[in-house]
């Protein structure tokens, strides 16, 4: 396989995750009628404001027409406080007279019906506030509130008094009014939400089922063997008359095309399965015998070199090709779950010997071995797992160049029944390609297109390594980057006690 630097990959940045379908609704449901609400409440407000001022308006008028007889002449009879008490005034009137007898004068009544006088500052405050004004206006007077006021003209057009109403009653209706509305709008909200979220939860139940029915198919593995999905969307879920229900019906019919599909997949996997093992099997007779003849011609002394030579070339291509008929015959006898005698095997031992017959093999590389000193016991055929490490070693030989260390570790971890040896073969070559490390343990995977004998392979040596470690219960993968590449071969190991008991450890 070719091996190159792999390229550097940025970091992903973080993802927020998606609100859920029945937040989304609840908030949408939510601010629609948070919306309606305060529309609502703002235009009853305006007409609520508007209604009482205009009955404020009503009564300053009705006031002002009592008083107009009176004056409505340039010299005024009295002090502000004493035309109020003269006329009755009710609490929340005031009066303010600029006169040239008493002077200018302002008085407001109580709520207990007394006169209050008022201040110089204040009676200048509201003059200079109708001065100009035409008909009714607001206005604030410190220390007293808010008043709706009609100025008084004399006989020659200058304002001369003037009459106001407080407006302090209307200001706490319409304060009564928010509170009532605010306190509503919280108690409709908390019962809205309540019996939204059960409607929605409800109605998105179906839902809840079809995609809990998806994630436990997700669950299985479909990539292998033959498989049977029994996971359905119950037939109450999967009505096609409503939406919910055409999703599952939908899911449904999804999964039983898939089911059929992967039976078909497993049937023709089979079936191929089968034509390789026989093809293999038929395969190795022809090649014995053509090694055979072609061994038995090579003993002919009057062969010329030409002859020799092609010969040779024939006995050597025949050699490898019985390889490779062995290989897939391999491959076809592990899928088939035969070809494995299980024995407890010593793997220290294993690494210890494929090391050595690859040092001989590659003595242009590195070569080391950390196994220690207690042997690692695994249950399994022990020429297979030879085989395993005999593939790894010359895979690395192989696709590393000259002075290339390499370097096997085993050890253990775990505990009892869940202890584990883990075989790691590390190399400081140049690395593995990305894409081609997505597909390193396929049959007949390539890194290099020639089908050289030195560079290419027959891209079975990793595939063959993953089914017996597959068959063996174990796991493998790889780590590669410019420098440092590493096999891990996980299998399932004998605990201590049972290695201290087993005849394997006692025979040496």
């Amino acid at each position: 396989m070719s091996r190159r630097p792999r390229a550097a990959q940025a970091p992903d940045a973080p993802v927020k995750p998606p609100m859920a379908l029945h937040t989304r609704l609840m908030l949408a449901v939510f601010a629609i009628v948070a919306a309606i609400l305060v529309v609502v409440s703002v235009v009853t407000g305006v007409i609520l404001n508007n209604v009482l001022t205009g009955q404020v308006d009503s009564r300053l008028r009705e006031a002002t027409s009592a008083l107009t007889g009176q004056f409505g002449i340039t010299m005024l009879d009295g002090t502000a406080g004493e035309q109020l008490e003269r006329t009755r005034a009710s609490p929340g009137m005031l009066l303010v007279i600029d006169s040239p007898f008493t002077g200018a004068t302002g008085a407001v009544v109580g709520n207990d019906y007394d006169r209050y006088t008022l201040s110089d500052a204040q009676i200048e405050g509201l003059l200079s506030a109708i001065d100009g004004a035409e008909g009714l206006t607001t206005v604030t007077i410190s220390g007293l509130g808010q008043f709706r006021v009609m100025g008084i003209p004399s006989q020659g057009g200058e304002p001369v008094a003037a009459l106001g109403m407080s407006t302090a009653s209307e200001r706490l209706t319409l304060q009564q009014m928010f509170w009532s509305i605010g306190l509503a709008t919280i108690g409709g909200m908390l019962l809205l939400g309540v019996a939204t979220s059960g409607i929605i939860r409800r109605g998105l139940r179906p839902l809840r089922r079809v995609a809990a029915t998806a994630t436990r198919v997700s669950r299985q593995r479909l990539d292998q063997g033959d498989v049977r999905i029994a996971e359905r969307v119950p037939a109450e879920e999967a009505d096609p008359a409503t939406e919910v229900g055409r999703v599952g019906a939908a899911l449904n019919t999804l999964l039983d095309h898939v089911e059929d599909s992967l039976s078909a997949r497993q049937r023709n996997e089979e079936t191929m399965r089968r034509f390789v093992a026989d093809a293999s099997h038929e395969l190795r007779t022809p090649l014995a015998s053509i090694r055979g003849y072609s061994e038995l011609s090579l003993r002919d002394g009057t062969l010329s070199e030409g002859s020799r030579q092609s010969l040779q070339r024939i006995e050597a291509q025949s050699q490898r090709m019985t390889g490779l008929v062995e290989d897939l015959l391999l491959l076809a006898r592990l899928d088939e779950g035969h070809e494995l005698v299980y024995d407890m095997v010593d793997l220290r031992q294993v690494v210890v010997d494929a090391v050595g017959d690859q040092a001989m093999a590659g003595m242009e590389h590195d070569w080391g071995a950390e196994v220690g000193e207690e042997p690692v016991l695994v249950a399994g055929d022990r020429a297979r797992l030879t085989q395993v490490v005999t593939n790894l070693l010359a895979n690395a030989r192989t696709h590393t160049p000259e002075g290339t260390s390499v370097t096997v570790s085993l050890a253990t971890t775990g505990e009892g029944s869940q202890t584990r040896a883990i075989l790691t073969v590390d190399d400081t070559g140049p690395g593995i390609d990305p894409e081609l490390q997505k597909t390193l343990f396929t049959r007949f995977a390539r890194g290099d297109v020639s089908r050289a004998r030195k560079t290419g392979g027959s891209g079975l040596g990793l595939s063959i390594v993953k089914a017996i470690v597959d068959a063996h219960h174990g796991e493998i993968s790889v780590d590669s980057r410019p420098g440092a590449t590493r096999f891990i071969v996980s299998l399932p190991a004998k605990p201590q006690a049972i290695q201290d008991s087993s005849p394997s450890h006692q025979n040496g």
